[in-house]
């Protein structure tokens, strides 16, 4: 990892844990972090990098955003997951917020599937990838969903049910930040 490199990671890796404990806890990512952490990203990388750095910076920051904000949008996921991922970018940039999102996936999917297994609800789970899946065909003409992730976090099975994606997004970076450092590790 190259020195300049040093900030980004430990402000990214301090707001993905912070957001990663409330969202495990509360199902909560609150904005007084994300918001503060993806303004300062592109602030940051403006005034140390220049005009290059800020614009990798805000194509990182529409990436997060953008990569995330239909799942939003379908009720899949909490704004404050898209607004994390949009910070993530704002301090990494676009490539390694690429590596970070696919990373997350990977680990949202494993999470899902012991989820699934242990719940043993294959069959409810298989209905409710119908209907993702019919929502995402649909797409263009039903924008929103009416069971959005905001009403299932109250329910007594939550636990069971949702998938804290901030807290994915630990577990992406972490990755990433050890394939980083084994790849530069001669």
């Amino acid at each position: 990892m190259a020195p300049d490199a040093a900030v980004p990671f430990a402000v990214v890796t301090m707001a993905a844990l912070v957001s990663a404990v409330t969202d495990l806890w509360k199902f909560k990512v609150y904005n007084v972090l994300t918001v503060p952490v993806l303004v300062s990203g592109l602030i940051y990388h403006a005034i140390v990098g220049g005009t290059s750095e800020f614009s990798d910076s805000l194509t990182g920051a529409l990436f997060g955003f953008g990569i995330l904000i239909a799942p939003y949008i379908m009720g899949g996921m909490g704004a404050g997951d898209v607004k994390l991922m949009a910070a993530v970018g704002a301090w990494l940039g676009f490539p390694l917020t690429y590596q970070v999102f696919i990373a997350s996936s990977i680990a949202a999917g494993i999470y899902a599937l012991v989820l699934i297994l242990m719940s043993r609800k294959l069959l409810e789970t298989w209905v409710g990838f119908q209907i993702m899946w019919h929502r995402v065909t649909v797409f263009g003409r039903y924008l929103g969903a009416d069971d959005r992730v905001e009403t299932e976090v109250v329910r007594d099975d939550r636990r069971r049910r949702i998938i804290p994606f901030a807290a994915m997004i630990a577990v992406g970076l972490i990755a990433t930040l050890v394939w980083l450092h084994e790849v530069q590790t001669p």
